[in-house]
């Protein structure tokens, strides 16, 4: 009787260890949506604001080059050197200093802890890297529809809107899909310093405590974020492209 009662505790506890893990485990229930929620917020916010900054911005780095639209050589080493600091930066030590400066700034709306905060690192780290991005793209355009909107009488703001960046779309759209990758990949990182998402969840409910299904489940969604990030860009590249 004696072994059959502790063969039967040992099936019982078993069982009940197995309803605790995937998605039987309680994290799992209670946090991940909103963990996959707030890296929505994080890369959607994030991807919006970059894009909105630096393509106008690769734009100018283009353009104001010696032989661009609007040479300015001062500008352009202005912008780009600022542009080059930006990059050169690793990610998680701009986060900090971004992160250092909203606590000086004290913004009331604004804490250092959370999803937001770590969305304004995210943007002043990748909007160089898009400015970049969209400078390539921008200087991949045939010289001789330049000067054909030039021999037409556009100015040049009107061209660079009307006619480099409606060229360059394609390649833009295309950098905005790894733009987009880009910043589902920093989000993982936002456990480091105090933000949310689907990171801090593999890395404080996961790793930390040896629930490695928590961190399998984690990185399995942010998987499937970037293939459908992925397969919607190819799409809409594909769609604007008129050549």
């Amino acid at each position: 009787m004696l072994n059959l009662a502790t063969l039967i505790t040992v099936i019982t506890t078993a069982s009940r260890h197995e309803e605790g893990t995937w998605f039987n485990r309680p994290v799992v229930q209670e946090q991940l949506l909103p963990a996959i929620v707030e890296t929505l917020y994080m890369v959607g916010v994030g991807t919006i604001v970059t894009v909105l900054l630096g393509l106008p911005l690769g734009v100018i780095l283009a353009e104001t080059r010696k032989d661009g639209l609007i040479p300015h050589r001062y500008t352009h080493k202005l912008l780009g050197a600022s542009v080059n600091i930006g990059r050169a930066i690793p990610f998680i030590i701009l986060a900090v200093i971004v992160l250092y400066a909203i606590r000086l700034i004290d913004v009331p709306w604004l804490s250092t802890v959370g999803w937001p905060a770590f969305t304004v690192a995210l943007i002043v780290s990748a909007v160089p890297y898009f400015a970049r991005l969209v400078e390539s793209n921008v200087l991949a355009v045939s010289q001789g529809k330049v000067e054909a909107a030039q021999m037409a009488g556009a100015s040049p703001v009107g061209i660079m809107s009307g006619v480099l960046v409606r060229e360059a779309l394609p390649a833009i759209i295309q950098s905005i899909t790894i733009l987009t990758i880009t910043v589902i990949g920093y989000s993982a990182m936002s456990s480091i310093v105090g933000g949310g998402g689907l990171g801090a969840l593999a890395i404080n409910h996961g790793y930390t405590r040896h629930h490695f299904d928590v961190v399998i489940i984690a990185v399995v969604v942010i998987l499937i974020m970037v293939q459908i990030v992925q397969w919607v860009g190819d799409m809409l590249s594909r769609l604007v492209d008129h050549r």
